[in-house]
């Protein structure tokens, strides 16, 4: 049962067919099923080969995830559930890394911060003062 298309968002699709699949057998829980069923999945998408999205939305995905995407996945004994739970991983993970973030703006304190401050710092020094000895003057 092949995938006909993973829809990560509305402006980007992958086509079934840039997916590559591998099963193997998988260790853990399932005694001598896990050991002989290959229920082990594991997908790749090759971003750079990919017709997926526009050249500046793969680039991104290039820059942050490399060339290539690999999910394995081996929680479920069933291969189904395994290969379900590998899909949603990797759009997922693909969602993330199209999401843009805007660099963040640079702000200085604002002006009562900074009368605060100057405020907090003086009535710190007035209390430290206090506790000084009393001079000769005094």
């Amino acid at each position: 049962m092949a995938v006909a298309q993973l829809k990560i968002r509305d402006d980007f699709i992958i086509d079934g067919r840039e997916l590559e699949w591998l099963f193997s057998t998988s260790g853990g829980p399932g005694g001598q099923h896990a050991n002989r069923s290959q229920t082990r999945a594991e997908v790749r998408w090759n971003i750079a080969t990919s017709e997926a999205g526009t050249d500046k939305q793969r680039t991104h995905l290039i820059d942050r995830f490399g060339e290539l995407i690999t999910i394995r996945v081996d929680e479920h004994r069933s291969q189904k559930r395994n290969k379900d739970d590998a899909l949603e991983r990797l759009s997922t993970k693909v969602r993330e890394g199209l999401q843009v973030h805007r660099p963040r703006k640079g702000t200085g304190p604002s002006r009562s911060a900074k009368r605060k401050r100057a405020d907090a710092k003086t009535h710190r020094g007035r209390l430290k003062q206090q506790r000084q000895r009393p001079s000769l003057d005094d």
